[in-house]
C-alpha cells in the first residue's frame, strides 16, 4: 500500500502545479488512510485541479448599444474616450452585452465601466457597481407644505460631510436589517458604521433637492445618496474576493473587471449582501424624509424610490450592472413602481418617468446629467472669476446651500452636461417618457468639506 502521496505524485500524473496542491493532497490523502487505492486517490485529487485560464474574448467579438450622440467637441472627445473603454469591457470573458446611456462619462482607466454604463455579464462585478453601491434617488410629496418651509426642515434633520451623526445623534436601523447585517459574512463586521451612518448621505453629488410638482404644485423632498462606509466596505471585500478568482480563471482579464462565480456560496452570499445594503439605503432616505415630516408635524402623501447604480438580476438568469442607470424593465424590483426619477443638475427640473424597457437601453435610461470634465478640470476651466461670482451666477433664483459651509463649485450646474442635450436625447433613443418634473427651489449639498480636512489645515500651517 502507498504510504501517502505527494505532489511529485500528482506532477507524475500530468497535474499542473500550483496552490490548489495541497488541498488535492490532503484529501486524495485522506482516501488512502480510508483504505482507498492510489487511483481512486488520484481521481479524487483531479477534482480539485482549476479550470483552464479563460482568455478574453476577441476585439468587437461582442457588440454594444451607443445612445449617445455628441453635439460639441468637449462631447466628442468624451464619447470617444467611453466607446475606447465599453470595448474593451466588453472583451471580458463572462460579459455578454452592453449599452451606453447619454449621460455617460468614463470613471477610471480604460476598460473600467463608464458611469452610464451597463453590462450584462454571467457573474457579479463588484468593480461594475462600484463603491458607492446603490446610489438612489427617492421622492416624497408634503401636500400644504411651503418650499421653504421644507428646505430649512430638511437642512435641520439630515447629515452631510463625512463619517455619520456623533454619538447621542445616532438612529438604529430596523431590527430585522441588523440582524442580516450580523447573519452576512460580507457584512457582520460593519454593522457599527450602518448605525452610525444611518440618516446620512454623505457628500459628492449627492443632495437633498425641495421643488414642486409641476402637475400638482404640490411639495416635494429629493434625496440622491448611496450606501456609505457599509456600502464602500462591502465592494472593497468584494473586489479582494473577485481578484482571487480572477488570478485563477481569468489572468488577462483587468483587476477592474474580475467577477465573482454566481455558482458558488460566495456569489450567493455576495448577491445577499447586495440585497441588505440595498435595504439599508432605502431606508436611509426614508428616514430622512420621515424626519422632515415630524419636525414639520405633517405626513407624506406620496413617494416612491429607485437605485441607479447597483446589480439586478434579470429572469434569464443573467445580471445586469448598471453603473449610473436608471432601471425602465418591469419589474426590476419586488418593490419597484412604474415611476423612476432622473436628475440633471440643481438648477434644473428632476424628470418624472416612466421607463419604456428600450432593447437598445438593456432596459435601462439615464440617471443624469453626467460629466464632460473631472471635477479638477471643470475648475480650472472655470478659473479667473471667483467662486462667489460663480455661484451667485449659477444659482440665481435658488435657495442653493452647502451644509458644511464651504461652496463647492464642482458640483454647480456647469459641471455637468448640457440637460437639454440629455432630455433630447432620452427621446430620440425611446429610453424612457417623461411624465413629470419635479422643479427646482432649492437644494442642499456637502460642499468642499476637504477644505478644512485635518491633513489640510496640518499642511497649511
Amino acid at each position: 500500500m502507498t504510504e501517502s502521496i505527494t505532489g511529485q505524485d500528482l506532477i507524475d500524473a500530468g497535474f499542473p502545479t500550483g496552490k490548489w496542491f495541497g488541498k488535492a493532497l490532503r484529501e486524495a490523502n485522506g482516501v488512502l488512510e480510508a483504505g482507498g487505492s492510489f487511483e481512486m486517490a488520484i481521481e479524487l485529487a483531479r477534482t480539485f485541479e482549476p479550470a483552464p485560464a479563460v482568455p478574453l474574448k476577441a476585439v468587437e467579438a461582442v457588440d454594444f448599444h451607443l445612445n449617445i450622440e455628441a453635439e460639441t467637441e468637449d462631447e466628442t472627445a468624451n464619447v470617444e474616450a467611453v466607446k475606447r473603454t465599453m470595448a474593451e469591457l466588453m472583451r471580458t470573458p463572462v460579459v455578454r452585452s452592453g449599452a451606453v446611456m447619454p449621460d455617460a462619462c468614463p470613471a477610471g482607466p480604460q476598460g473600467t465601466i463608464p458611469v452610464g454604463g451597463i453590462a450584462v455579464s454571467e457573474a457579479i462585478h463588484p468593480g461594475m457597481h462600484s463603491a458607492d453601491i446603490c446610489c438612489s434617488m427617492a421622492l416624497s410629496v408634503y401636500p400644504g407644505i411651503a418650499p421653504a418651509v421644507l428646505l430649512d426642515a430638511v437642512h435641520a434633520v439630515t447629515h452631510f460631510g463625512p463619517g455619520g451623526r456623533p454619538r447621542g445623534q445616532q438612529i438604529r436601523p430596523s431590527d430585522a436589517v441588523m440582524a442580516r447585517f450580523d447573519a452576512n459574512p460580507f457584512l457582520r463586521n460593519v454593522a457599527s458604521k450602518a448605525i452610525e451612518q444611518f440618516g446620512t448621505q454623505g457628500d459628492g453629488n449627492h443632495f437633498a433637492y425641495v421643488g414642486t410638482i409641476k402637475s400638482s404644485g404640490e411639495t416635494a423632498l429629493v434625496t440622491h445618496h448611496g450606501s456609505r462606509a457599509p456600502g464602500a466596505r462591502l465592494y472593497s471585500a468584494g473586489m479582494k474576493l473577485a481578484e482571487r478568482y480572477r488570478r485563477d480563471l481569468s489572468p488577462e482579464t483587468l483587476k477592474e473587471n474580475a467577477w465573482i462565480p454566481a455558482d458558488t456560496r460566495d456569489g450567493d452570499d455576495y448577491w445577499e449582501a447586495l440585497q441588505i445594503i440595498r435595504d439599508w439605503t432605502k431606508g436611509n432616505h426614508l428616514v430622512i424624509h420621515d424626519m422632515a415630516a415630524d419636525r414639520l408635524a405633517t405626513s407624506v402623501s406620496d413617494r416612491f424610490w429607485n437605485e441607479h447604480n447597483f446589480v439586478f438580476r434579470r429572469s434569464d438568469g443573467l445580471f445586469s450592472h448598471a453603473k449610473g442607470a436608471t432601471p425602465a424593465f418591469n419589474g426590476w424590483a419586488e418593490d419597484a413602481t412604474d415611476l423612476t426619477l432622473i436628475p440633471l443638475n440643481m438648477a434644473e427640473p428632476i424628470l418624472i418617468v416612466r421607463g419604456s424597457n428600450a432593447a437598445n437601453g438593456l432596459g435601462f435610461s439615464p440617471h443624469g446629467a453626467g460629466r464632460n470634465f473631472s471635477r479638477t478640470q471643470h475648475k480650472k476651466r472655470l478659473m479667473g472669476r471667483s467662486n462667489e461670482e460663480i455661484f451667485a451666477e449659477e444659482t440665481r433664483g435658488l435657495d442653493a446651500r452647502f451644509f458644511t459651509g464651504q461652496m463647492d463649485i464642482s458640483e454647480l450646474p456647469s459641471a455637468y452636461k448640457n440637460a437639454a442635450t440629455v432630455r433630447k436625447q432620452i427621446s430620440r433613443y425611446g429610453l424612457a417618457d417623461i411624465v413629470d418634473e419635479v422643479l427646482p427651489y432649492g437644494c442642499i449639498m456637502a460642499g468642499d468639506w476637504q477644505i478644512n480636512a485635518p491633513w489640510r489645515k496640518k499642511k497649511r500651517w
